[in-house]
């Protein structure tokens, strides 16, 4: 099982802050979860489609070829921009 947590527009767009997740077989980096929880349709394909769309493991930044494994907490949120 994974932890994944949704922050900022993220967030208001699932309407989820997070969920726990089994890793389903062949999901084992970023970019394949990504896609993975994008088949949900609707709002879930922002994660997808949000280029700029930063992550984190284990509250480190980390990129699409970031391997994941059970434990592992990932954290999706998008750029914030202030003012």
């Amino acid at each position: 099982m994974i932890k994944i947590l949704y922050f900022a527009g993220l967030r208001e767009a699932l309407g989820i802050s997070g969920e726990e997740l089994a890793l389903p077989p062949g999901v084992n980096d970023v970019a394949l979860l990504r896609a993975h929880l994008a088949e949900r349709g609707e709002a879930w394909n922002a994660l997808a489609a949000t280029r700029n769309l930063r992550t984190a493991v284990n509250q480190r930044l980390a990129g699409a070829a970031a391997t994941l494994a059970d434990g592992d907490e990932v954290a999706f949120f998008p750029p914030v921009t202030g003012g």
